[in-house]
């Protein structure tokens, strides 16, 4: 029912003027979906508050509640539509009324780590697009079907929008940034393998998937108390995001997977100055998959030790210094990270070297993220002595990745097992940190067992990274005539 229900979201928004591709149909299904959430989250904490006999104050005011605007029900728990706004009234409410109301929550807060900021928040990075009111109603009355009541729809629910996340990473116009393979998130969970009562942070959480993942990975563990789900809910995991779009659908996926006020700061996590950082802002556990092929301005690099404008290196100096002593981290990079000559590449090698133990490599075939023909590797670190030995993977699921024939978990069993003892085979070797060159700190996947350095592009990964060049040549071209 709940995947009939989101097919016929998307068909609706299809053939609205406002609507251009799959990154619309989710952030505008995102925000309906969000309201009908905090509704069934108000009605099971209200019924929660008369079993106590206390009484229970709504979050909204009673003219915002989902069944005043959305859904007014007659007896029989029917759409009553004689009250119900449609066209020109819904429409004008929802952009005049609503979403002004909603985003007076966040100077209303009484905290960041509130339900109520990330009303606020949300509304304020996103506005209504859907044109029509009667598509809107449309779309209204079918998220009304939507139930957030049990633990069985939310997983549902969950899995439903993790499939709107995945295509709207495979639909181009970036859209790809927002979506790191679940396969692949789960292999570097089982080899970090996080604990409860650590803090794990993802600094570019795009849509939340490491931080999900590691929730249900914890979440699976026997013989979890009621304080370790608390801790699970409020004191574990961590996020910042630039981008609205990606905030709004971070927020909602976390939500979705049965955490209620997540921990997501909407913000330019490379505008902090690492100078500034202090051990009460570091982490436990890092996971992530930062941005690349960004270019940061000038600015904004003033805030690194290791200048450089290319964006995910600038990442990875962040998640190395926001790591505490001790602290484990799984973080996906361009595998051009290893052998880069330039000044900066040299330099951050250096520091990763001498201030992290670099204990796992996971070279990644390409193909591995649909839609981007780049390379990428994982690097596996522990923060606080430098590395002795550095143990590599070459994943080679023997056949060529793609849209239509994904990675998936079957694919990443041999490297997580094989991690365990760092073993070599066809596939994996160590390389003792004594023998790299101390002038360019190369670390260059070269398999001894006869595996290619460089693993040949296909066609479409060329025409892939193509198309995605010509569509960041024409983003930067429109910022320049926005200057002039």
């Amino acid at each position: 029912m709940f995947e009939q229900a989101f097919k016929n979201i998307d068909d609706i928004l299809h053939k609205d003027a406002g609507m251009s591709s799959e990154l619309d149909y989710t952030e505008q299904s995102s925000w309906l979906l969000f309201l009908k959430y905090l509704d069934d989250l108000e009605k099971d904490r209200k019924d929660a508050a008369d079993l106590k006999g206390e009484a229970y104050t709504f979050l909204l005011d009673e003219p915002y509640h989902w069944e005043a605007w959305a859904a007014p029900k007659t007896w029989d728990c029917r759409i009553d539509h004689s009250k119900a706004k449609t066209g020109d009234d819904l429409r004008d409410f929802v952009n005049d009324r609503l979403f002004p109301y909603l985003r007076g929550f966040k100077d209303r807060a009484s905290g960041s780590n509130t339900i109520e900021y990330k009303i606020g928040e949300i509304f304020s990075e996103i506005k209504n697009k859907i044109q029509s009111g009667y598509a809107l109603r449309d779309v209204v009355e079918i998220v009304d079907t939507l139930q957030f009541r049990s633990q069985k729809e939310k997983h549902e629910l969950s899995h439903l929008y993790e499939a709107k996340i995945k295509n709207m990473g495979n639909a181009g116009r970036n859209g790809g940034e927002y979506y790191t393979p679940r396969p692949l998130i789960r292999a570097i969970i089982k080899v970090v393998q996080p604990t409860i009562g650590k803090s794990i942070y993802d600094g570019a959480v795009g849509s939340a998937g490491f931080l999900c993942e590691a929730f249900e990975y914890l979440k699976a563990k026997p013989g979890l108390t009621t304080s370790d789900l608390k801790t699970l809910q409020d004191y574990t995991f961590y996020g910042k995001e630039k981008k609205p779009l990606a905030y709004v659908i971070a927020i909602m996926n976390m939500i979705l997977h049965g955490i209620e006020a997540p921990n997501i700061i909407h913000t330019n996590t490379l505008s902090e100055n690492l100078a500034d950082v202090q051990d009460k802002d570091r982490y436990d556990i890092i996971l992530a998959n930062p941005p690349f092929g960004g270019k940061e301005r000038q600015e904004v690099q003033q805030n690194f030790p290791i200048r450089t404008g290319e964006t995910a290196f600038l990442f990875l100096q962040h998640f190395i210094k926001l790591l505490r002593a001790g602290g484990k981290a799984g973080v996906v990079i361009k595998n051009t990270f290893l052998s880069n000559t330039d000044n900066a590449s040299v330099s951050l090698r250096k520091l990763l070297l001498e201030s992290c133990n670099l204990h796992t490599v996971l070279d990644c075939p390409g193909g591995t993220f649909q839609g981007a023909g780049v390379k990428t590797v994982v690097l596996f670190f522990e923060k606080g002595a430098p590395t002795r030995k550095t143990w590599y993977y070459q994943l080679d699921p023997g056949r060529n990745l793609g849209k239509t024939n994904p990675l998936n978990d079957a694919d990443l069993a041999e490297f997580v097992e094989l991690q365990k003892t760092q073993a070599d085979s066809p596939k994996s070797w160590t390389v003792d940190a004594a023998t790299i060159d101390r002038s360019t700190w190369d670390l260059s996947v070269k398999n001894p067992n006869g595996g290619e350095e460089v693993t040949h592009r296909s066609p479409q990964d060329i025409l892939d990274e193509i198309a995605a060049l010509d569509v960041e040549s024409a983003e930067v071209l429109q910022r320049i005539r926005g200057l002039l």
